[in-house]
């Protein structure tokens, strides 16, 4: 599918919500790329999951703003690949950087530089340890698994307490 088409399905489920997340954060690692920054060179031309850049212009159409949380050892790489896929200048926060508290600091970082409270925001992580070290911050959380990206964004906004119960109920 192209981002176009990805595009025009996403902002037209968007268009069913009359509430939508006021900043949207994603982590970079197996979320929106297929694989681990650390693992790759500078000089490759590195290449997003599929979905992605459709609906980052979705989000963008409609307001809602994007950041990034990443862990990544290698920002350095994280930062070059960002730039080299043409969206760096989307995200209006770049947290990436190693840590020993998980994302905790990166959220505090992004809430501090835009102002959105944490119960605004949508988070987007493949690894399950960080959506549990930032409960307490009042996320509405998400995975991105194996549903459709699109579909995951509204669906785990709308119903945040149920997908939480359904993925410990299933995943553990």
């Amino acid at each position: 599918m192209t981002d176009e088409k990805v595009k025009d399905e996403a902002l037209q489920i968007l268009g069913l919500f009359h509430v939508l997340p006021r900043l949207v954060v994603f982590d970079l690692d197996y979320t929106l790329w297929p694989f681990y920054c650390e693992c790759r060179s500078k000089r490759e031309m590195p290449s997003l999951y599929r979905e992605a850049k459709g609906i980052l212009y979705a989000l963008e159409e409609k307001g809602v703003s994007v950041a990034i949380a990443s862990r990544s050892p290698t920002p350095d790489i994280a930062k070059t690949f960002l730039e080299k896929l043409g969206i760096n200048s989307m995200f209006v926060a770049h947290e990436i950087f190693s840590s020993w508290t998980h994302k905790t600091e990166h959220f505090e970082r992004i809430h501090r530089r835009t102002g959105v409270p944490f119960q605004s925001m949508l988070f987007f992580d493949d690894e399950d340890r960080n959506i549990e070290a930032i409960l307490f911050l009042s996320l509405s959380l998400s995975l991105s698994l194996s549903l459709s990206l699109s579909l995951s964004l509204l669906l785990l906004y709308s119903f945040p307490c149920f997908f939480h119960l359904w993925y410990h109920q299933f995943c553990f």
